[in-house]
């Protein structure tokens, strides 16, 4: 099980270190702190939107997530709020890229 995996499966997880306890971001295979080994902490994690922007009718924000320094850009169909709690709703990999959608 990699985050790589567990994204292309539409579930996004959480990269931690099973040694020091650090959060691994941006996922890798080995802790970028101690060189321990990660484990994917899932669930349903909520995030909070600092910026948005518009783009030919359609946003995107970028979301920080509570659990640690994790910041992802993602679609949201209805225009956001700073600060405003949002939950990832769909995730996945579309040729070679990832995409997260929030609501």
């Amino acid at each position: 099980m990699n985050f790589e995996s567990e994204l292309s499966s539409g579930r996004f997880c959480i990269p931690s270190c099973m040694q020091c306890k650090k959060v691994v971001w941006p996922p890798t295979e080995f802790c970028n702190h101690c060189f321990g080994t990660i484990t994917l902490k899932q669930g349903d994690f909520a995030g909070k939107v600092v910026e948005f922007s518009e783009y030919d009718g359609h946003y995107f924000c970028v979301v920080e997530f509570e659990e640690g320094p994790i910041q992802v850009m993602a679609k949201i169909s209805d225009m956001p709020v700073i600060g405003q709690s949002v939950k990832i709703v769909q995730c996945g990999i579309t040729d070679g890229n990832y995409f997260f959608n929030v609501a």
